[in-house]
């Protein structure tokens, strides 16, 4: 995982230590020795992830974070104090403006690691959604980033064998949520399912259950894999918490439990939770009707129009590659002309299928016209680009399609061609020109084949 932290401390000793660690795990380190550096660093680039400490002279980090998290550009940047103080209230007033994780120094270098793998798979998921929903016009949430003041309680899950301890935790969670509570860890795994909760908790200490099976579960299961999880853990069970978070569990809280620190961290994980769902519901809602095209399911052109120079501008930031596949279906016009057009929409439905299944989740897939498709694969090199649309290729005509109304299926093969976004190129027009040319040079040179792009 590749990412871009920024470290903020006024101490040159600590800012070098954490430098030092990160490089090791080949993340991008940019340092700040101060809260207006900080907020003029976040301004001017692309910010992942920043550790930040609180005592600094002039704005401390509770203000830093306070002003992060008012700014709509930059209220998703993960933010982790890192700080000598080891109070409950200062923990509690970290998370209350916004912080995702409080460390007192010296920082153990496993939980940091740990830690911070954790909240950068979160955000990249969150960016992920935001982008698309920004494509479509969809965002109209900053009610949602600032709290879930004024909303309906949120719903809450709690696993703990101890009846006494339910009883403390749902007393904890009043003020802003109902609490469910269960003694079997599988029941709840069902109740999960079935039930829209906004957040998991469960406890580590029961007598003979793994509670780490029932996190893996969670995560496991569609209905769930999305549910906000948080451990309660004893004090001083690192390895459990480690292990815990590297199995995607959100957040954790160690016993004794401070109500208010409870309170801050539920919060955080609710609106987290509700942020996203609105996010999913409006991309699923709106762009399906306007940029997915009807036959296939897949993105239309008009959407990859938009979302094109997005997947550009981001890959140019970042200085990572982006690739894209061109795909068109040989002698599509002689399906139409000799089985009719109704065969011809049931080979392009199929390939389409083909398509899903040949890329991953985070690709690209679009229907860019008649039988000519195109997936764009960010984070992807030339070379594996190619092996991946060879993959398509071999998938397309190995196996013949089935038409209906027709006994004998459709041998049928494609022509494709590939290009990778070049050094300092920031149209995408001129990525997708090469891997048209590209796509013809194949179609010209004997069809049923891949040919990528002069770098």
């Amino acid at each position: 995982m590749t990412a871009r932290i920024l470290v903020v401390d006024d101490v040159p000793a600590n800012v070098k230590l954490l430098e030092a660690r990160l490089l090791a795990d080949y993340f991008e380190v940019l340092t700040a020795v101060d809260g207006p550096s900080a907020l003029n660093v976040c301004a001017a680039t692309q910010v992942d992830l920043i550790l930040l400490d609180i005592m600094m002279p002039g704005m401390d980090g509770f203000e830093v974070c306070e002003r992060l998290k008012a700014n709509p550009r930059t209220a998703h940047i993960p933010v982790v104090m890192v700080t000598a103080l080891d109070q409950s209230e200062d923990r509690v007033r970290g998370l209350r403006a916004g912080a995702d994780e409080f460390l007192t120094k010296p920082v153990n270098d496993i939980q940091l690691m740990t830690r911070v793998r954790s909240l950068l798979r979160l955000k990249a998921l969150g960016d992920e959604l935001r982008m698309r929903a920004e494509t479509a016009e969809l965002i109209g949430t900053q009610d949602l980033i600032n709290g879930v003041d004024g909303m309906d309680k949120a719903h809450v899950l709690l696993v703990d064998e101890r009846v006494s301890a339910q009883e403390r935790v749902t007393r904890m969670l009043a003020p802003i949520a109902e609490v469910v509570c269960m003694s079997d860890p599988q029941a709840a795994l069902f109740e999960a399912a079935e039930r829209p909760y906004d957040l998991a908790i469960i406890s580590d200490n029961f007598t003979n259950y793994d509670p780490l099976r029932l996190c893996s579960q969670l995560r496991s299961v569609e209905r769930t894999r999305f549910l906000p999880v948080m451990l309660m853990a004893e004090a001083g069970s690192q390895a459990l918490v480690t292990r815990a978070l590297e199995l995607g569990v959100n957040d954790y809280i160690q016993r004794p439990i401070d109500p208010h620190e409870l309170l801050a961290r539920a919060n955080t994980q609710i609106k987290r939770k509700r942020y996203n769902d609105h996010l999913r519901s409006s991309v699923r809602a709106t762009i399906e009707l306007a940029v997915t095209d009807a036959l296939t399911g897949l993105y239309n052109r008009r959407y990859l129009d938009t979302h094109m120079p997005v997947l550009v501008e981001r890959s140019s930031k970042r200085e990572r590659p982006l690739s894209v596949c061109m795909i068109d279906l040989d002698r599509f016009k002689s399906i139409n002309d000799n089985f009719g057009h109704q065969a011809g929409d049931d080979v392009l439905r199929e390939l389409s299928r083909r398509i899903k299944q040949a890329v991953r989740g985070a690709d690209l897939a679009c229907r860019y016209g008649g039988e000519e498709f195109v997936v764009v694969m960010p984070d992807t090199d030339g070379t594996l680009a190619a092996a991946v649309a060879e993959r398509l290729r071999v998938s397309i005509e190995a196996v013949p399609f089935r038409v209906n109304g027709r006994a004998e299926p459709l041998s049928v093969t494609a022509s494709l061609g590939i290009a990778t976004l070049k050094d300092g190129e920031a149209a995408a027009s001129s990525v997708f020109q090469r891997a048209d040319e590209a796509l013809y040079t194949a179609k010209r040179s004997g069809r049923n084949r891949v040919v990528a792009a002069a770098a």
